[in-house]
């Protein structure tokens, strides 16, 4: 899995750079509505080690991240607990996009534009290395999930839904 064509920089591969990070780029043709698990198809990947990220937000509509399994979806009421919410529900679109600075389906939780607290699946952390969007559509970028907790803060949680 080598670079298959070099991608210009995003706000997320910058701060990676800044902070001298190692990442591998991997880019795809981007399918509407295709998610995590057309990536994975696409670059041959394993579906559980490609992660999405999603932007939510809390009972007073402050916005956060949460960085799960490509092929799982979220327990919003098992992340509200354990984030010590009321409750968590998905952003629509353009308040996702508002908020995180990336257009819907490109979205990563590095150089986001406003800074939002960060939730990542516990097994994420597991991986040697799982393949997360680098901030365009069509482009993932391959790092060691670890750098979710050094760099951005991302507390662990049991939030998957099988």
């Amino acid at each position: 899995m080598s670079k298959a064509r070099h991608v210009s920089e995003t706000p997320a591969t910058q701060l990676l750079k800044k902070n001298k990070v190692d990442y591998t780029e991997h880019t795809y043709d981007y399918v509407d509505h295709g998610g995590a698990g057309e990536a994975a198809r696409q670059l041959g990947l394993d579906p559980h080690a490609v992660v999405k990220t999603l932007i939510m937000e809390d009972e007073a509509a402050r916005p956060l991240i949460v960085v799960m399994h490509g092929d799982r979806e979220v327990s919003t009421k098992n992340l509200a607990r354990q984030a010590g919410l009321k409750k968590v529900a998905p952003c629509h679109p353009e308040v996702a996009q508002r908020h995180s600075g990336y257009q819907v389906g490109g979205t990563s939780p590095f150089g986001t534009r406003k800074r939002m607290p960060v939730w990542v699946e516990a097994q994420v952390l597991e991986y040697p290395v799982v393949y997360i969007n680098g901030g365009r559509r069509g482009y993932l970028i391959g790092i060691d999930p670890k750098v979710l907790v050094s760099l951005l803060g991302a507390k662990p949680v049991s939030v998957a839904l099988e």
